[in-house]
């Protein structure tokens, strides 16, 4: 994810220079664009570097793979010459569907699937936000939220974390036209609570509220367990971190049936076919094996304990981390200048050079192994 506190040197004025520069797009060129796209400023993905001997904490990507029943998952879709490949997938993914419905304990009717947690994202900006009064979210949270805003023209009202970077729910007890939280907050790591997002529920009964839970199988308290009894709920999630899926894009909503329709009629009105067979068989097997699941989520917890503790040692101060990645901070050295040491040694982690988070760094939780190869260059390289 990216935040909208952006990152590093790529805010999006320099981005779309870089784009525009090396397209050499003119600004006659520039004319036959719709003008509402001249004015977009789009999202820029994660960095990708091609480094040997890369250790790549930047990205929140899960460090151990996905279970090996998702492998013979996707092989099943290649038997008899991959036959099945020339028909269309089902536009429905009434299989996938089903298991996330059984795997989360709710009704399948309760289930909405899309390529990726940011297409269902995309989808329930369009279905609910687009209000005559501002849809609510946080300062630092995922920046995709006001590249979607400009995109379908919503207002919005960005409040202010505290200065413990905590959500003030008594901030969302205002008039809107919706409410989006990402829940652990990115890039701070921290946790809302479900107290807390009930407040806000309760605050609001006739907005939408959004709990987007990207990371919250690393040890926050999903919001799903609220559907049933809120109407205006929506909790979003994605197979790419706890379930190390996000090489094949799957996401899902679960809402009651009436805002699920709404999901539907917007869906179908950009794309019946979202998910491909591979990504319907994958997402399938990995939610029909829970113990691995909830196996490889213990390890990235427990190792994330460690590495709090060891860096703890070195003198940072790190958030309290319900994700998998902390957010951290070395008083005693300029973040972005640590980040740059780091990167000289192969090893990227992620730094917002923007006003209140510009001295910290998030770092992707990877196996042990990483995690010591991280601690041991900043003690007896960079903090020698």
């Amino acid at each position: 994810m990216i935040y909208l506190l952006m990152s590093d040197a790529m805010t999006w004025t320099s981005a779309k220079r870089e784009v525009f520069s090396m397209s050499n797009i003119t600004t006659e060129q520039m004319r036959f664009w719709s003008p509402a796209v001249r004015e977009l400023e789009p999202y820029v993905p994660g960095e990708q570097p091609k480094i040997q001997n890369l250790l790549k904490l930047n990205t929140n990507e899960n460090p151990y793979p996905p279970s090996p029943k998702v492998v013979e998952a996707v092989q099943n879709v290649l038997a008899n010459s991959a036959d099945a490949l020339r028909l269309y997938p089902d536009p429905d993914a009434s299989e996938l569907k089903a298991a996330i419905a059984k795997q989360q304990k709710v009704p399948v009717e309760h289930v909405f699937v899309g390529n990726g947690s940011d297409e269902v994202l995309a989808h329930i900006f369009k279905a609910f936000f687009v209000q005559d009064l501002p849809l609510l979210y946080p300062d630092i949270t995922y920046s995709f939220y006001p590249v979607y805003s400009q995109f379908f023209g919503i207002d919005t009202k960005v409040l202010p974390l505290n200065d413990q970077f905590e959500i003030v729910v008594d901030d969302y007890k205002q008039p809107n036209g919706g409410i989006i939280i990402t829940n652990p907050n990115a890039p701070t790591s921290i946790d809302l609570g479900l107290a807390k997002i009930e407040e806000i529920l309760q605050a609001n009964p006739n907005s939408v509220v959004v709990i987007d839970e990207a990371y919250v199988d690393f040890g926050a308290e999903s919001a799903v367990s609220l559907v049933a009894k809120y109407d205006n709920l929506v909790v979003c999630q994605t197979t790419s971190k706890s379930r190390s899926l996000a090489g094949l894009r799957v996401g899902f909503a679960i809402a009651q049936p009436h805002l699920i329709a709404a999901l539907e009629a917007v869906k179908n009105s950009f794309n019946s076919y979202p998910m491909d067979r591979f990504a319907i068989a994958a997402a399938v097997a990995s939610f029909e094996d829970q113990a691995y699941f909830e196996a490889q989520n213990a390890k990235v917890i427990t190792s994330r304990e460690l590495l709090v503790e060891q860096l703890t040692q070195l003198g940072f101060k790190v958030l309290p981390s319900s994700a998998n990645f902390i957010f951290a901070t070395l008083p005693s050295q300029d973040a972005g200048e640590l980040a740059s040491q780091l990167r000289e040694r192969g090893i990227i982690v992620r730094y917002f050079n923007k006003p209140r988070i510009n001295q910290y760094l998030r770092i992707t939780i990877g196996t042990d192994e990483q995690n010591q190869r991280l601690v041991d260059t900043l003690k007896n390289e960079i903090l020698a």
